[in-house]
């Protein structure tokens, strides 16, 4: 059929299609141009901005930069300095620069602004930045800080009219209603933020003079801790090297990278500091233990040996039972004595100990002479010692012989 024929029914010219358009580009710039800053301002700025641009006796150019900078000021120091670029005021109060400049002379010449003069650095002799401050008159009229309270006259004040008066202050300075948009009442400075503490660990100031500022110092203590290390333990094992080093930040860093325990390190030193202490308190307490016995006499648990220390403590002589003569001991014999003192094995001596020794000494005594006796009766006469020397002689001479028959056929030559 002639109807169902795409030239007779036309159906393709006849659809709806959707229209291509080529000013995307176009409408995505009208958008740019129309989009406004999307940031909120704590209450007090929006009110001093607000301030700013409803003062009669401002010029419109001053009424604008005015309130630039009120967006721009620190609502916690009004008074601190304004940290913006010219660029930045510029935008905001939608002037030119020499608009702009004729606004700060504006401002400044009413009182609402200062410009301290430009500065110096002292190493390199260049010009610094000079920043603007707000006066106390500017920041009490834009309502940074409180304004001061009016002299009470007595002839008009009715206390209906104090308390729209404390009303209408209290009004200024607080939001009069709770709305859902938080964020504009928010503070700039929360207190809870997280912030490096206030001071160095004691045993990390030593840094300071090697050039390392506070915070980089808590910087090297996370990188410690990322790498299971304490800056502390690193700083006190390689403290020699580290304040010799020509770049002691590079060189702490690369500390740090290393895989060397200076945790054990420093235990290591630690035990060999305590035990030189521990020899240093033994030594005194040796020495104290000596002078307070110096010429006293002891006696072991059995009665023995008697033990008498010399005036000077520098000596002790010890006498056994069974000998004779008594042996004086020098050196290192101080601490031996205490600690035999200490433990419980020498006795002072009393009238009954020296009665036991001096009868053990007596009963010994006889016996070892008696023995000494016989062991002179066992010695060889001396005859045969006169009968060795001679044969010692005649070998000699019979030597002397031998040596000189072998020599005398040569002789004869």
């Amino acid at each position: 059929m002639l109807i169902a024929q795409l030239p007779v029914a036309g159906e393709d010219d006849d659809r709806l299609r959707t229209p291509k358009s080529n000013n995307s580009g176009q409408d995505q710039a009208a958008l740019d141009e129309y989009a406004c800053d999307r940031s909120n301002l704590p209450w007090v700025i929006f009110r001093a901005a607000h301030r700013a641009n409803h003062i009669a006796a401002l010029p419109a150019r001053s009424r604008s930069l005015l309130a630039a900078l009120a967006r721009t000021v620190d609502a916690n120091r009004p008074f601190a300095a304004i940290f913006a670029r010219r660029e930045l005021l510029t935008g905001r109060a939608l002037q030119s620069m020499r608009t702009f400049y004729r606004s700060l002379d504006d401002l400044e010449g009413e009182g609402f602004i200062t410009r301290p003069p430009q500065k110096r650095h002292g190493d390199a002799g260049l010009f610094g930045r000079a920043y603007l401050h707000l006066t106390e008159k500017a920041a009490a009229l834009l309502g940074l800080v409180d304004e001061p309270a009016a002299p009470a006259d007595q002839s008009t004040p009715t206390s209906a009219a104090q308390d729209r008066s404390d009303s209408t202050s209290l009004s200024l300075r607080t939001p009069c209603v709770t709305v859902a948009d938080g964020a504009i009442y928010k503070d700039l400075y929360p207190n809870n933020q997280k912030r490096q503490p206030a001071t160095l660990p004691t045993d990390l100031h030593r840094l300071l003079s090697l050039g390392f500022h506070q915070f980089l110092i808590f910087k090297l203590m996370r990188e410690a801790r990322l790498q299971s290390k304490r800056l502390s333990d690193v700083v006190e094992v390689t403290w020699d090297h580290l304040k010799q080093a020509k770049r002691p930040i590079s060189y702490l860093r690369a500390l740090l990278r290393s895989p060397v325990d200076f945790t054990h390190q420093i235990r290591a030193k630690v035990f060999a500091r305590a035990e030189i202490e521990r020899t240093q308190v033994k030594a005194l307490q040796t020495k104290d233990t000596v002078q307070r016995h110096a010429g006293a006499t002891f006696f072991d648990s059995a009665n023995e040996r008697r033990f008498v220390l010399s005036a000077d403590g520098l000596e002790i002589t010890v006498h056994h039972c069974r000998e004779s003569k008594p042996r004086v001991r020098i050196g290192n014999w101080a601490e031996e004595f205490a600690a035999a003192l200490g433990g419980g094995m020498l006795e002072p001596a009393t009238p009954q100990r020296e009665f036991i020794f001096t009868s053990k000494l007596a009963s010994v005594v006889p016996a070892s002479t008696t023995e000494r006796q016989s062991a002179t009766r066992d010695k060889p006469a001396p005859a045969r010692a006169t009968v060795i020397a001679q044969s010692l002689n005649d070998m000699k001479r019979l030597l002397r012989q031998a040596g000189v028959g072998e020599r005398s056929p040569a002789r004869l030559v």
